[in-house]
């Protein structure tokens, strides 16, 4: 009874206890799956803001902890990121965005930005449920089972939808004659 107690106290504080319940590598996590999912690079401290919040709620709600803090949090920010593009009706298009953010932080070579513009464009392509799994998979580094239990989906509809976006993806390049 008491090794269940200490679990259920160490599974709170992992993030009820601290100042600030993301810690940083979970804030980096977070952000990339913003900055992917299209949200613009002046609203991703917005966007961040919002995970935390929502982590908070839970702890005021007194929801149990997510067993993965880390994926939790990557799935809000992916659909704090749907939610935006619905919201704003995406004024800008992802890929100059991206590749923008690409060549600040690694301005290594034309290859390497014209085939960042590229998956970047053919992501800003995909249907919204698509690039979600294909973010959270790929660039949040999710397991397809942990992407179906957060979104409360089938994992062989988390697998459908991973083929199929890196099937129109994969056509994407070769069509643009990248890969």
């Amino acid at each position: 009874m008491a090794v269940l107690r200490r679990m259920a106290r160490r599974a709170q504080g992992a993030y009820a206890g601290a100042d600030d319940p993301l810690d940083a590598a979970q804030e980096r996590r977070v952000r990339a799956v913003l900055a992917l999912g299209g949200v613009p690079q002046a609203d991703l401290p917005d966007g961040v803001q919002q995970v935390r919040l929502r982590l908070l709620e839970r702890v005021a709600r007194g929801d149990e902890a997510p067993r993965d803090v880390s994926a939790w949090a990557a799935v809000v920010a992916s659909n704090l990121a749907m939610d935006w593009h619905r919201a704003k009706r995406r004024q800008e298009r992802l890929g100059e965005r991206l590749a923008s953010l690409r060549q600040l932080e690694h301005p290594s070579g034309e290859d390497s930005s014209v085939l960042s513009l590229a998956v970047a464009q053919g992501l800003d392509e995909l249907p919204d449920a698509q690039r979600q799994v294909l973010v959270l998979r790929f660039y949040a580094d999710l397991p397809v089972r942990g992407i179906a239990e957060e979104l409360g989906i089938p994992e062989g509809t988390v697998k459908s939808r991973l083929h199929t976006a890196v099937r129109a993806l994969r056509d994407r390049l070769h069509e643009d004659e990248v890969v």
